[in-house]
């Protein structure tokens, strides 16, 4: 085989391959005597048909499979022999190619590589620095935690008779929406428990600051204006009346923060566990928060530090992996999808605009932590896998097997990903311990 490689581009090759003479011969060979075997010629008995008769009649379909078995294993020897790794290949049509016997046949595939890669220090005694930060658990967060517990075990009990609405209090109210004096169908509320302070919309109307001051048996009503693009056309452009009635007013009764308390809340011997388990909860949280931080930094810093062109391709497969996702989580947060292909096209333009930045930072990223893998010699062994997988499972709370399952009905690209995503973050870890706090 000669090999010919011509750069075209930081990341873009020309492999021009040239197949001997030969190795074409001993293909067409092989096809002919799988062909002899298989077909019935007229007047020959099976598998008597001379080459001759055979290419006659078959000619163009014994090229074509001559060139399919060519092209793919020459095309690997090459890219072995040239030392690239290809991340795109671009070869022509089968059909465009020519090939004959007694002759060698030349083919040129154009292969988009990734990139070499010059990777900066990162180890001491050149680490990455970071900025400190230096947030704590404070008291105030744990005393506003004892409160949410407080909140969550409260009593609503009647509020006396002459008692007026404020922020905390709770309303029992039935209300209604009017249009021209007619009930709209859907706004019917009974027994709906409002309380106040809480800021939430009731129906879409805002009614907290009508109803504080107000007591029990008042009636209030509220005028709600719609404007013309409003989705249901029944109040398009049109101003309802919400009527609502209090008919009670419930105030809530906070338990005493004390030993039976923390005792009631869970298994705490006394207030004072409690407290601890709370701040140690809040503390291992924030560790958290502050190691993502960091390794945030350490990114942004592996990102800016290293130049090198990046291969479109990779880029825009990135791209559509992160629109389809977007598009998906707005779906099933029940924001619905977009019915209107044009409607869908402009959507997924405006989000190629907006996310093309952060993809082609991923890439980018990726790449890196690819190079320093290689560098350290990091690996994934089994054991990684499965307690990636056990950790996934403990995160939404399935069964391991559900999600390795998950993981595997993707079939091996899918497997090769997840793979690639635990070398990544292995590599991006060992960055971080190498670096080092500032200060």
């Amino acid at each position: 085989m000669k090999l010919e490689m011509t750069e075209l581009g930081p990341v873009k090759r020309a492999l021009k391959i040239e197949v001997p003479e030969d190795a074409v011969n001993d293909e067409f060979q092989k096809v002919y005597g799988e062909l002899k075997r298989q077909v019935r010629v007229p007047g020959f008995r099976q598998g008597k048909a001379p080459i001759a008769v055979l290419e006659k009649r078959y000619a163009k379909m014994v090229e074509q499979d001559v060139v399919q078995r060519i092209v793919p294993n020459f095309y690997q020897q090459a890219v072995k022999e040239a030392g690239v790794v290809p991340v795109v290949v671009d070869i022509p049509p089968f059909e465009r190619l020519k090939i004959q016997r007694n002759s060698p046949f030349t083919f040129t595939a154009t292969v988009e590589i990734k990139p070499t890669i010059k990777l900066g220090d990162y180890r001491p005694p050149n680490p990455i620095s970071l900025k400190p930060d230096a947030r704590t658990v404070t008291e105030e967060q744990v005393d506003q935690a004892l409160a949410n517990l407080q909140e969550q075990h409260a009593q609503i009990d009647a509020a006396p008779d002459d008692a007026v609405l404020a922020d905390g209090m709770h309303a029992v109210l039935t209300l209604e929406g009017l249009l021209d004096g007619q009930p709209v169908e859907g706004t019917k509320k009974t027994g709906h428990l409002h309380k106040i302070g809480s800021k939430t919309p009731i129906l879409g109307v805002e009614a907290e600051e009508h109803l504080v001051g107000q007591t029990a048996g008042s009636r209030v009503d509220i005028k709600q204006e719609y404007p013309a693009n409003h989705p249901d056309e029944r109040l398009a452009g049109k101003t309802v009346t919400f009527s609502f009635t209090i008919d009670a007013i419930k105030q809530q009764t906070l338990p005493e923060l004390d030993d039976e308390f923390a005792k009631d809340c869970g298994d705490y011997e006394d207030l004072e566990h409690l407290r601890t388990t709370i701040r140690e909860q809040f503390d291992t949280l924030l560790k958290r928060d502050i190691e993502d931080g960091y390794k945030e930094q350490v990114i942004d810093r592996l990102v800016t530090m290293h130049h090198f062109d990046i291969p479109e391709p990779l880029i825009e497969r990135e791209l559509q992996t992160m629109i389809r996702q977007k598009l998906l989580r707005e779906h099933q947060k029940g924001q619905g999808g977009i019915d209107d292909p044009l409607k869908l096209q402009e959507e997924a333009k405006r989000l190629q605009q907006e996310l093309q930045p952060e993809a082609k930072k991923r890439v980018k990223l990726g790449l890196i932590l690819e190079s320093i893998s290689e560098k350290e010699g990091l690996t994934v062994e089994d054991d990684d896998i499965e307690a990636e997988m056990t950790k996934l499972a403990q995160q939404v709370k399935l069964p391991v097997e559900e999600v390795r399952k998950m993981v595997e009905a993707g079939g091996q690209q899918s497997r090769e990903e997840f793979r690639e995503r635990l070398l990544a973050e292995k590599a991006l870890q060992l960055v971080y311990q190498f670096s080092v706090i500032q200060g």
